[in-house]
């Protein structure tokens, strides 16, 4: 979603909840400037720690293998109880 610097000055209570509510990225435009983006900081966390985990090319190798092995239906399912108790989260 891209709206102007103006129109978010009118309307950034509702445009905040939007892009909170659809998970969705708003990019806002201000003539003679860059634009930015806005989005929920989650969302970047996890932009930022997929960035980390990636940063690696062996990391990412295993990382992708693993998750085209699951796209395939290979692996196990594990009850979330289970891996805390494997590496002792309680």
């Amino acid at each position: 979603m891209k709206v102007s610097y103006t129109e978010t000055r009118a309307k950034f209570a509702a445009l905040w909840d939007r892009v909170c509510e659809e998970r969705e990225t708003l990019i806002v435009q201000r003539r003679g400037a860059e634009d930015i983006a806005i989005l929920p900081a989650a969302e970047l966390a996890s932009l930022e720690e997929t960035a980390h985990l990636v940063r690696s090319p062996a990391n990412a190798k295993r990382l992708l293998s693993a998750l085209n092995a699951s796209f395939e239906g290979e692996g196990e399912s594990v009850e979330i109880k289970q891996l805390r108790d494997e590496v002792g989260g309680g």
